[in-house]
């Protein structure tokens, strides 16, 4: 098996965590590569520059990539992913790290596990999305599509078609469409559902709605979702991923869809989903137990 490694240069603990991945891929015998992004970071670059390669290098000949940073930096990560059908490996070395499972006192017990086969393969929707009425790259995201007001002070006007089925048109913000991995990002903050990663639904979260009964709508991933965008700017803006930002001028036709080709994230045994929900989330928990515990303390 040979690993592919990526990381957020931004880190303070990117070298140390580097050395210590490395370290522990020499110990099992395996081949790994890393992208030559990174060799500013790491000090074996000076001496063994045969380790680095281009990113897209490192995503087509290995056998799974290890992404070192965030959330952020596995969503960036989980883009060249994709394109190579490659699993994603995360190691948290940012604040929150839902997508990034592995924080860096579990190494350890990640090698170990993926030593002794202790992992699974869990595939992710991911999100599409095309241009109507103007020439445009596909969009792609893991985590959402964000259709907004960019720079306008002032509303725009959503149209949302699902299939051949008219839904609703309304003022906002803008709007969010999420997968159930993006549902516990910039969509639950706007007041989206948590869904879970198994489901195959796709989310649409209006942003500051201009009506009190405008809610959350789920779908079914199986449909097309029609929307169309329009301003009195000169300009609206798509968002992927929150990573990737495009302007186009109005009205914006745009639909999107769940890609044929799933994420595949490597996802540990010994890690639950409800557990990550509850320990960084702090989801389900009475803060005023602990609240009460410090006032009788």
């Amino acid at each position: 098996m040979k690993f592919g490694i990526f990381g957020n240069t931004t880190k303070d603990e990117l070298a140390t965590t580097l050395q210590i991945v490395v370290d522990r891929l020499q110990e099992n015998h395996y081949e790994f590569l890393i992208n030559e992004s990174l060799q500013t970071s790491f000090p074996i670059a000076s001496s063994n520059k045969k380790y680095f390669a281009p990113a897209a290098t490192v995503a087509e000949t290995c056998d799974i990539l290890i992404s070192l940073g965030g959330d952020g930096t596995m969503l960036s990560t989980a883009y060249i992913a994709h394109k190579y059908d490659k699993p994603v490996l995360g190691i948290n070395l940012g604040k929150l790290g839902f997508l990034a499972e592995v924080d860096i006192k579990g190494i350890e017990q990640l090698f170990n596990d993926i030593k002794n086969s202790r992992y699974s393969i869990e595939e992710r929707i991911v999100l599409v999305g095309n241009c109507k009425n103007v020439s445009c790259n596909e969009f792609f995201a893991v985590n959402d599509l964000v259709i907004d007001k960019g720079a306008w002070p002032k509303m725009i006007e959503l149209t949302i078609s699902v299939e051949d089925e008219y839904v609703t048109t309304f003022s906002a913000d803008g709007l969010i469409v999420a997968t159930p991995t993006g549902s516990t990002g910039y969509s639950l903050s706007v007041g989206g559902p948590i869904v879970s990663p198994k489901a195959e639904v796709i989310t649409l979260s209006p942003i500051s709605p201009h009506s009190l009964t405008m809610r959350p709508l789920v779908l079914p991933s199986s449909g097309k979702i029609y929307i169309t965008a329009d301003s009195l700017h000169t300009k609206v803006q798509i968002n992927c991923d929150g990573q990737r930002v495009m302007e186009f001028a109005p009205p914006l036709q745009i639909v999107i869809s769940k890609s044929e080709k799933p994420l595949r994230l490597v996802h540990m045994d010994s890690v639950n989903y409800f557990e990550i929900l509850r320990s960084k989330l702090l989801w389900g928990l009475d803060v005023r137990k602990n609240i009460h515990q410090r006032k009788g303390s």
